[in-house]
């Protein structure tokens, strides 16, 4: 035990020793050592705020500020997106500012920004209406050549022609209105002509024809040009229609559709002389127009690369500014107005630098007064906090994602570095597919530093994020596939020739009736003379079988003895004596005892039936095992009553109430000495708090609940009990999963891959090769990586981790610049 104690501690085994500390912080150094801690980033505030509302806090102006200020920085990186320019990503180096200089150089930026866009977009609209203006002029010009020369209706303008309400011009076709004597003005047909959306073409063309009853002639071509929109800032296509009808009615009817369907109506003159002079003036202005635009947009470009050179840096220094007056929001002001308090954990490791940052604080604020940090006791537990780094900080996450340990507690995550990937390997053994692995992850290694930072999708985040988890589930899947001898499911004499040979050269195509030993066994791994013989499969399953179960009990055993390790850090003699001796009895008085059975068959190369010998040890430990007799003695051994079979057996059942009775009963006797005499308390005086009291008198002050302790022991052991038995049997899902990808690799090898080179035509041989690929990509690296990853989840999660991880704990949060993102207000 001595030995143990001095034992150097691991920094992932056990978290980060926590101390609780408190800061009074004169007003005028308050936001410099915020900052400074934030820089830092070791120091974890606690709220003191908790029941006022974000409204009711001190520094809440200056957050409103800063939430501005990122308003505008967030309008300034949209509008260099919506220009089509790119943030630099390095940005010039320039002075620092202060935070209410850049205030006001931002609201003038964006004055001008929102001028310029106001500007621009007028500009745009009249220029779009003198485009569709000539484009109207330009169509509606070809529709009106077939016009009678000498009707009068020539020389005046559609919009501004007034007729008569005849009551017959308004009723009448137009052919009776063409065949009726009089002049033009009465009986003359009219017209409207104007640009609309494409796809509102068919639909305007319908609601016409019924609105006007059928006396209406339409025309319609589509324009030259496409149509900026500038509320989405897409082109538009657009088709340019006349309409010809007769009578003030129609007129008005299709005026008020046109306005509906949001078409614009231009007037277009029958005087061809008019019309050219309309189109000049019209060509001349959008000439004009442009040359403006053009300016306008280079204008805004420039003041928009000139914002986005600073942009990351304003954007960073204000998500600072912000952070800080979150913070400074969870402190207190004394009772003179004059000093800020502040309560936090923090690590012990990280005392002498916190303090180092807070006197540089009030040296660079010239404070006359310093900082007072001192360490203070808490009732809550502290935070959990590991260091980790780039390759442990995928495996604390596959931990953290099942709960946050608790503080001190043994971490998984150590032995998860190693167990993880072995099992998921022991699943997924092929070395040709772990070579396929090992590549993906070598390339995301090399390319750590380009892909950390840039903006991934989430499955590419992912995926990067657990590169060097894919690195060992790739070397130990290459372990494993050289173990089971698969590579794509093809054997190789890799490590030397195959230890069984032909009798005779009759059995030269028999892949097992003939052969006979020859050699020494085959050094490493899976004979490759297995491969194709009509044992393989038995075989192989009886290998995997029982490999699953001594991993499983292995497992299973290092999550109890880790449960002790935790009483004993925790100084709980009570979970050492009546949680982890029973539980390691009952485990190996069974299962135990199965694996010892199982290495002496794989070392005697016996025959013995495991399942005979494990039934008949408990229901006829006195029968003659015969042929099962595994080792020399055993059969004397289980043979003599209540000496070997009964004991693991009477163990397993003693351990049982072992782990129920004596803790609840043992925990009220002890809850009784402790209080006993403490009925009636001490008659103090009111400055006596009970906070003065010991932290163990502390811990017990609720009332001790027997029977809820009783409930509580109860169902951790039933548990127990059940899960030996379910989590043994969950483990044969190693078994499961690594048959069921050597078969997929098989079928696909032997019914893809060979049919189609047994073929002489080159395409069928493509084909079939391409098949191959497309399913050993997708479905055996993609799909079943991805099964063989949740289960070696689940195996960790449920049959380990549920032996000694509690992980009801909270992760230490510190206040640091470097955890803020851009999606942060």
């Amino acid at each position: 035990m001595e030995y143990l104690d001095n034992l150097p501690p691991m920094d992932l085994m056990r978290s980060e020793k926590m101390t609780f500390v408190q800061l009074i912080i004169p007003v005028e150094s308050a936001h410099r050592a915020i900052s400074y801690l934030g820089q830092l980033g070791l120091l974890q505030f606690r709220d003191l705020n908790d029941e006022k509302s974000p409204f009711q806090r001190t520094f809440v102006n200056q957050v409103k500020r800063c939430a501005e200020m990122s308003r505008k920085l967030r309008f300034f990186k949209d509008q260099i997106h919506k220009a089509g320019l790119l943030p630099s990503p390095h940005p010039a180096s320039q002075p620092d500012i202060e935070l209410e200089e850049l205030e006001m150089q931002l609201a003038e930026h964006e004055h001008e920004l929102i001028e310029m866009n106001s500007n621009t977009e007028k500009l745009q609209q009249t220029y779009n209406e003198l485009l569709e203006f000539k484009m109207v002029l330009k169509k509606a010009s070809d529709f009106l050549v077939s016009s009678r020369s000498n009707s009068t209706v020539q020389e005046r303008e559609m919009v501004e022609n007034v007729y008569s309400n005849d009551h017959y011009a308004d009723t009448a076709s137009l052919l009776e209105q063409e065949m009726q004597p009089g002049p033009s003005v009465q009986s003359g047909v009219r017209f409207v002509s104007g640009i609309i959306c494409k796809s509102k073409v068919l639909t305007f063309e319908r609601m016409l024809f019924r609105a006007t009853r059928g006396n209406m002639f339409f025309n319609q071509a589509a324009a030259d040009d496409q149509i900026l929109d500038p509320s989405s800032n897409e082109m538009v296509e657009k088709t340019v229609f006349v309409v010809f009808f007769s009578g003030e009615q129609a007129r008005t009817k299709i005026l008020k559709i046109c306005e509906a369907f949001g078409a614009n109506c231009y007037p277009v003159p029958e005087d061809v002389t008019k019309r050219m002079q309309i189109t000049r003036e019209v060509s001349s202005r959008l000439s004009e127009l442009e040359t403006t635009l053009d300016a306008g947009t280079r204008h805004r470009d420039k003041a928009l690369t000139s914002i986005g050179f600073q942009l990351a840096k304003w954007m960073n220094m204000v998500g600072r500014e912000k952070a800080v007056y979150d913070t400074l929001n969870m402190l207190n002001f004394d009772v003179t107005k004059k000093c800020l308090v502040g309560e936090g954990w923090c690590p012990i490791f990280a005392k002498a630098k916190i303090q180092e940052a807070l006197q540089r604080a009030t040296f660079d604020s010239n404070s006359q007064v310093g900082i007072i940090f001192h360490v203070m006791d808490a009732v809550e537990p502290p935070p959990t906090y590991f260091r980790t780094n780039r390759f442990t900080s995928a495996f604390q996450e596959i931990v953290d994602a099942y709960g946050v340990a608790n503080y001190q507690e043994a971490n998984p995550a150590v032995y998860t570095v190693v167990t993880f990937p072995f099992l998921f390997a022991v699943m997924f053994g092929d070395w040709g597919h772990g070579i396929c692995l090992l590549l993906g992850a070598l390339v995301l290694i090399a390319r750590e530093r380009k892909l950390g930072s840039q903006k991934l999708g989430s499955f590419m985040e992912m995926l990067f994020g657990g590169r060097y988890v894919l690195l060992l589930m790739s070397i130990f899947s290459i372990y494993c596939g050289l173990i089971y001898n698969e590579f794509f499911s093809v054997p190789f004499h890799i490590f030397g020739e195959s230890a069984y040979k032909c009798r005779d050269s009759s059995c030269s195509d028999a892949r097992s009736i003939g052969l006979i030993k020859s050699r020494d066994p085959y050094p490493f791994g899976v004979d490759p003379s297995w491969r194709g013989s009509r044992t393989e499969l038995p075989f192989l399953n009886s290998l995997k079988m029982k490999l699953s179960i001594l991993l499983g009990v292995v497992q299973m055993n290092l999550g109890i003895i880790l449960s002790y390790f935790n009483a004993r850090f925790f100084g709980n003699s009570l979970d050492i004596k009546y949680q982890f001796v029973p539980q390691m009895i009952f485990l190996n008085c069974l299962f135990g005892y199965l694996s010892l059975l199982i290495v002496i068959k794989w070392c005697s190369g016996s025959q013995a039936d495991l399942y005979h010998v494990m039934i008949y040890m408990f229901l006829s430990p006195f029968e003659d095992l015969g042929e099962n007799k595994l080792f020399w003695g055993q059969g004397v051994l289980q043979a003599q009553s209540l000496i070997f079979s009964v004991i693991l057996l009477l163990c397993a059942v003693v351990a049982v109430p072992w782990m129920l009775f004596p803790k609840p009963f043992i925990l009220k006797r002890l809850h009784t000495e402790r209080f006993q005499g403490r009925t009636y308390g001490l008659l103090g005086t009111s400055d006596m708090n009970i906070d003065d009291e010991p932290d163990s008198a502390r811990q017990h002050q609720e009332d001790f609940n027997f029977s809820e302790e009783f409930v509580h022991q109860m169902i951790h052991s039933i548990e127990f009990v059940l899960g030996a038995v379910s989590n043994t049997a969950s483990y044969l899902r190693l078994w499961a999963l690594s048959l069921a990808h050597s078969e997929l690799s098989t079928v696909f090898y032997e019914k893809v891959l060979l049919l189609a080179w047994g073929y002489e035509n080159i395409i069928i041989r493509l084909v079939g090769l391409a098949v191959f690929a497309f399913a050993t990509a997708f479905i055996l690296l993609m799909m079943e990586t991805l099964s063989a990853f949740l289960h070696a989840l689940r195996l960790h999660w449920v049959e380990f981790q549920n032996k000694f991880y509690h992980g009801d704990g909270y992760k230490f949060r510190p206040f640091s610049f470097a955890s803020l993102t851009d999606d942060d207000d």
